[in-house]
């Protein structure tokens, strides 16, 4: 099987968090929704001969495309790719794009999942973060949603945002919870070096907030969610029973997936490509049929650390008798000998021959991979 993501660079105004490939203009956004149909064209064969079970667009904001040029990029992907397996078709929105007329129009064109940046629903909160959208226009696109008859809705949230106490925190989660959305991913805000939110913190314009919060904002978001019934089955994400992220799930898997527009990845099973970060060279060099992806194949070095971190990132964990099967017993042996040290402290817990992180593990995650890998 395989994936297939779409990435929408166009936003009206950037988050001050955001390291995602954006841009505030969209006066290219009819001659992109077109382009991307053509890379699609050009570069199916990477995924042909594996059914396409889900179809991710993504961004930047997809919801300020218009209906028409959603139409246009949806019939350009069912031209050049063999859709009719897909079983996850999701799309990222923003709450204020959101209608019931918008969301009726989602699902005329097949989509049956969308993902909803919601980030807080504390209006002080979004206004640090410059969103668009306050908390109260958040619910009412939730409910569009929902009343269009979108079944399958995640939301995002975000905690460690400057200013937010665990009484904010405590309270976005219990408004969120109220709306019973089907998947939640939750962030740990984090400074990316070239967005504003990094050039205040340099600046002291901006002081983080503690590790101690941060640690007690998690303790309650796993605790509150656990136990509303959510299964929390990867670092940042939590769902209903079934309704595990398929697209997501297959990135930890390393389930191939082609990916289309600028800035986008793509991976085939062996090889990774990567589009420029530049939406106008994107286009032209498509509407001259020229493909602008650079390849870059890995070393075995290199897969192993990425299913090392990919894999720990999952409830299930990582297994070293399948390392072993993998990259032989030389591999097997350092991952063992690496991460007994963890085990031993409590951050990850061993069930046989698989190891999961534990809950104070998740927090520590980022150190705990690094010392595991061996690139």
């Amino acid at each position: 099987m395989a994936g297939v993501y779409v990435h929408i660079p166009f936003c009206k105004r950037k988050c001050i968090y955001c390291d995602f490939y954006s841009i505030a203009s969209s006066r290219l956004s009819d001659r992109y929704v077109k382009a991307v149909g053509m890379e699609a064209q050009l570069r199916g064969q990477e995924i042909a001969g594996m059914p396409v079970k889900t179809l991710y667009i993504g961004g930047g904001t997809p919801s300020v495309l218009s209906f028409e040029q959603l139409s246009v990029l949806i019939e350009g992907l069912r031209a050049a790719i063999d859709l009719s397996h897909v079983e996850e078709f999701t799309v990222e929105v923003n709450p204020d794009d959101v209608t019931h007329e918008f969301a009726e129009q989602l699902l005329k064109l097949g989509v049956n999942r969308v993902s909803m940046g919601v980030q807080s629903l504390v209006d002080e909160e979004l206004v640090f973060l410059n969103r668009r959208h306050d908390a109260k226009e958040a619910m009412k696109a939730y409910c569009d949603l929902q009343s269009a008859g979108f079944n399958n809705i995640s939301i995002d949230l975000i905690y460690g945002i400057p200013g937010q106490t665990l009484d904010t925190w405590k309270y976005t989660l219990e408004k969120a919870l109220s709306l019973q959305a089907k998947h939640v991913s939750c962030y740990n805000l984090s400074y990316e070096e070239g967005t504003m939110l990094h050039k205040l913190r340099e600046t002291g314009r901006v002081m983080e907030c503690d590790d101690n919060t941060c640690v007690e904002m998690y303790d309650m978001l796993v605790d509150m969610l656990d136990g509303a019934g959510y299964e929390h089955y990867e670092i940042s994400n939590f769902a209903m029973p079934g309704f595990y992220s398929r697209h997501n799930s297959g990135y930890w898997d390393k389930t191939p997936y082609l990916g289309l527009g600028a800035s986008a990845h793509s991976y085939d099973g062996n090889m990774r490509r990567y589009n420029p970060d530049n939406v106008k060279l994107y286009v032209e060099s498509l509407e001259n049929d020229v493909v602008v992806c650079v390849g870059e194949q890995e070393s075995v070095d290199e897969k192993y650390d990425e299913d090392v971190m990919l894999r720990l990132r999952t409830s299930r964990g990582i297994d070293s008798e399948w390392i072993k099967s993998i990259y032989g017993k030389a591999y097997s042996d350092y991952f063992v000998n690496a991460i007994r040290s963890f085990v031993d402290s409590g951050l990850v817990i061993k069930d046989g021959s698989r190891y999961r992180l534990s809950r104070n593990g998740v927090m520590l995650s980022d150190m705990i991979m690094r010392e595991l890998m061996r690139g």
